[in-house]
């Protein structure tokens, strides 16, 4: 027992030095949208990343980008593009108009899935038995009719949902 317990210990020790000197590759590659993917694998066009031990990756970042051909400037606020009133409130108007017909859309489909529920709900399953006096029993199997009713449910459900969100979008636009 007790050589379990120093044996677990040891290698427990053993583990904790070795893995905390286990590092990977990091790479960072820059798509032609200035999309960044950071992976272990290298990939055609992809820096490799110096990162210290300690885990201070703060200059290594630095110093990848400056050597990176292909990586874009950043933007500053006042570099980004800007729109005029006009047609920002022509946008907000389209999408207000979208996320109404979306709505509406919805509502329908909630309309016709509480119909669809309501039609199953009103159709029992009835299982019948035999008896062994020669009689038959009827009975509701209710476990096959949960089982018929949960996805009936949980489309109400996501309807509902969805009509909700966008409500809730809608009522931040106005």
């Amino acid at each position: 027992m007790i050589k379990n317990i120093l044996l677990s210990c040891i290698s427990s020790l053993v583990f904790t030095l070795f893995a905390s000197t286990v590092l990977a590759d990091i790479y960072k590659h820059t798509d032609d949208n200035g999309v960044v993917t950071y992976s272990n694998l290298k990939s055609k066009g992809a820096i490799k990343l110096n990162i210290a031990n300690d885990g201070d990756s703060s200059n290594a970042s630095e110093q990848s980008e400056q050597a990176s051909p292909r990586s874009k400037p950043r933007q500053s606020s006042n570099d980004f593009p800007r729109v005029d009133a006009n047609t920002q409130t022509q946008r907000d108007a389209k999408r207000q108009s979208i996320l109404e017909s979306e709505l509406k859309a919805e509502k329908a489909a909630l309309s016709l899935a509480k119909e669809a529920y309501a039609l199953e709900a009103a159709k029992p399953e009835i299982a019948r038995q035999k008896n062994s006096d020669g009689t038959v029993s009827t009975y509701r199997n209710m476990a096959k009719f949960n089982e018929k009713m949960k996805p009936l449910q949980a489309e109400v459900d996501n309807h509902q949902n969805n009509i909700e969100l966008l409500q809730k979008e809608l009522n931040g636009m106005r």
